[in-house]
Parts: C-alpha cells; structure tokens; sequence
C-alpha cells in the first residue's frame, strides 16, 4: 500500500495558515525564538467540548488545535511556539509543563541542539528554560515517571544528556555521553545515532536507542540528580536499527520497534537489573514486499489489550491485539495512516480516535477505533499540517 494511496484515502477538511518566513530568518539564536509566542494563538474555547492539541513541526515550530473528541475534528488555532524544527515533544503527567527536541546543529554558540521548557495553562505556551543537549541533532526527549527528570537523544550527534527539573525548569546537563559505534547498514548506521529515550515501569532505569549501533543502552537513574550509571545493554539484531521503546502496562514486556528492517522485538523486562531479554520478533512488513521500508513508532491502549505500530515509505499501521498478562501479539491488520510518512501517532484521551502525523504530506489524519476489537477505519478525515512530527494532547 503506497502512499499515494493513503493520501487519496483521507478527506482534507482542515487547513492553517502559514507562518511569516521572515519570523524564523530575524534570528538564528533558538532561544530568541523559544521566547516568541505568536499573537496568532487563540485560546481554546471554554466550556464547549473542545480539547487543546499540541503538534511538534518540523518546519513551523509547535502547532496548536482544538480537538473535536464527539466529531473526531480537528480545529487549527495557530502557532504555539515558534521554533526551528521540533521533531519531538513531551507533556508532562501534570500537563503543566511541556518539554521539546529542538533539532538544530548549534545553541547558545556551542555545537549542540537545544531543550527548552514551557510553562501550559489553557492551552498556551510560556517559556520557561532552554539548555543545550550534548551534541547536534537533539530529536526526543522523555520525562520520567516522577516528573522530575528530562532525557534527551541526539541522532546526528549521537548523544544524549540528562537534566534535573525544578518547577518545569531546565538544570544544564547532569550527565551527557558521546556514543562512538556503528553497524554494517552503510548509509544508515555509519556512526551512532541516538534516536529515543525511555523509562523503565519502576522509574529506575533508562533506555536510550541508539540506531546506528544497533543496540540499547541501559542506565541506572538517580532520581534525586538526573545522574546515569552505566548499567549494561540490549544487542539489537544487527542493522535492525533500534528506534523506539516502549513498555506494556503489565510492567514486564517491552516492544522495540527496529526502524531498519520493519521489525518488533518483543522483550522482557527484568526489574532486578533492568535487563531486556528477547521473547520474539515481528515482521511489520506484507509478505513479498521489497520497497524501501523505516518502521517507527508504537501505541498502547491503557488497559493493554491493544498495540499498533506505524511504518514509513510503504505507509501504513499494523494493528494487533495484546494479551494482557503477557504482552504477546496477535495481528489483526494492515490500515492506511491518511499520508505519507507517518512520523508518529497517538489515541486520543477517549482511545475512540486514533491521530496519525504524516510528515511528508504535511496532514494530520484521524481515524475511527473500535474500542471493543481494536480495529481501526480505513478511512479517515486529514488536517493540514506544515510537517507535523509529534502529537500530544493538553
């Protein structure tokens, strides 16, 4: 299923203006920009329904929209933050305070990307920090489980930095590394890329994929200081790519998915010593497909009895269904993501809508979900969007 077909199957009914280019060339300093909210913003409607909707850009900064959950609609209401390419951000559980990757080659005059803090109430932004992450290319960051520790992934730098929270504020780095290994896909893993950071179920571990090297490093968390111990490893299958992580709400079982060969590795979490030790693989991929191919992110329901998975360049999610005391996956479908290039996706709050950001299309699409079967539509309605690449809602 190609991704002019996804683009054909989704209804365009939502657009948003674009920004002033000339926002973005008054300035190359990030943090300029991380302080200019536009006057554009509105301010989400009160009592009527209507749930605000926060969009990393990779072109516009952070983007704003109220959320329809009885239509499945999305309403655009301008640009949140202004900010060179925010490939990824992060809701705190309070959702008083949201944290962005910000991915630039330099901030601040030092060879890094950047992470800056906002302060949400009613749904608009005040910044509140910016820090420099440990090498160019910041592309992730994730909160922990105690609200009080952010850690950042820099794919180009192949880097990755931790940071103490204080009242949504940003410390400079507590820790950083500079990760030095490679793996045999020549255009893909010809350094380390660090590409997404995670918390273990118990908050005492953290996760950092690392693409290029094919593996996951593993730390121990000090919670008090956002200092990492070195605490082991997970050896991907070499030139899988390991992309993202994310854990079951059984705390036991981990889905990995591998971005290089469409695949998901389906891992046991040991709480002893934060180890991941393989269960088994999944294909995403249909049989006899040949075509380029970038598996990329996950979604669990609440009560775990459902996972998806997204792949990029054939375009698609595959649906499945999960046990709940296992984590083992059944598969129930293939469905079109509305676009090309579906970067990252999310369930809405109620679980009855699924939200797709296709990158290359520039659309937000929306999806029907059965909430008893866990199917998705294979239709959907799409919002325009200028790249989008991350979703969360406020």
């Amino acid at each position: 299923m190609g991704g002019a077909h996804q683009g054909r199957s989704a209804k365009i009914v939502g657009t948003m203006k674009n920004m002033n280019r000339r926002d973005f060339l008054c300035t190359a300093s990030a943090a300029a920009l991380a302080t200019t909210i536009t006057p554009r913003l509105l301010a989400a409607p009160a009592g009527a329904g209507k749930q605000r909707v926060l969009v990393g850009s990779g072109t516009k900064g952070i983007l704003a929209y109220d959320w329809d959950g009885a239509k499945g609609e999305l309403i655009a209401a301008g640009v949140a933050a202004a900010l060179p390419n925010a490939p990824w951000i992060a809701l705190s559980a309070s959702h008083e305070f949201l944290y962005v990757a910000t991915d630039v080659a330099s901030f601040n005059g030092k060879p890094t990307g950047e992470v800056s803090s906002f302060k949400v109430e009613k749904g608009e932004l005040t910044p509140l920090s910016a820090q420099n992450s440990a090498t160019p290319g910041t592309v992730h960051v994730a909160v922990d489980h105690s609200g009080g520790v952010l850690v950042s992934a820099d794919y180009n730098g192949g880097g990755a930095a931790s940071f103490l929270i204080t009242g949504g504020r940003l410390s400079p780095a507590a820790w950083s590394e500079h990760y030095s290994g490679h793996g045999p896909v020549a255009d893909r893993q010809q350094s380390a890329h660090a590409h997404f950071a995670s918390f273990s179920p118990d908050n005492r571990y953290v996760y950092i994929n690392d693409l290029g090297s094919d593996c996951i490093h593993i730390y121990k968390l000090n919670a008090a200081t956002a200092v990492l111990t070195p605490a082991g490893s997970y050896p991907a299958k070499a030139g899988a790519g390991p992309r993202t992580l994310h854990f079951h709400p059984n705390g036991r079982t981990a889905y990995l998915v591998n971005e290089l060969d469409s695949t998901v590795d389906v891992l046991s979490y040991s709480p002893a010593d934060g180890s991941l030790s393989p269960i088994t693989r999944i294909d995403l991929l249909p049989e006899g497909y040949k075509g380029p191919t970038r598996a990329c992110d996950a979604v669990i329901t609440r009560d775990g009895r459902w996972a998806y998975f997204a792949n990029r360049d054939n375009d698609f999610l595959y649906s499945f269904r999960a046990d709940q005391k296992s984590g083992a996956l059944t598969p129930i479908g293939r469905t079109p993501c509305g676009g090309k290039i579906p970067r990252n996706f999310t369930l809405d709050p109620s679980e009855r809508w699924m939200l797709v950001a296709n990158q290359d299309s520039s659309l937000l699409s929306v999806f029907a979900r059965n909430p008893q079967t866990g199917e998705l539509a294979k239709e959907g309605n799409s919002f325009a969007a200028d790249t989008p690449m991350c979703i969360v809602f406020v």
